[in-house]
């Protein structure tokens, strides 16, 4: 018992912290995981963006609708006003 704790201490006092840490951890410059964790990084920034030119693209949609909406009813409106009325 005695002789682990003294292993135990001896590890934590002259061990080096890298001695535990996987490549990614201790700063491997070239490795699969490196590369593989920054294609998901760009490809989730890549479906972040194509939803919100979704939505961009939906509401200039709607905005275009509406618009063309008010123009015809302005227009049937004007119409209206323009035609004399029939109270003679």
């Amino acid at each position: 018992m005695k002789m682990k704790l003294i292993l135990a201490a001896a590890m934590l006092i002259g061990g080096s912290s890298s001695a535990f840490a996987c490549p990614v951890c201790f700063g491997a410059l070239e490795t699969g995981m490196i590369d593989g964790a920054k294609l998901g990084v760009l490809v989730l920034l890549a479906i972040t963006l194509a939803v919100q030119g979704g939505f961009l693209a939906f509401f200039l949609y709607l905005r275009k609708h509406a618009k063309r909406n008010a123009e015809v009813e302005l227009d049937a409106e004007w119409l209206a006003l323009q035609r004399p009325s029939r109270q003679s």
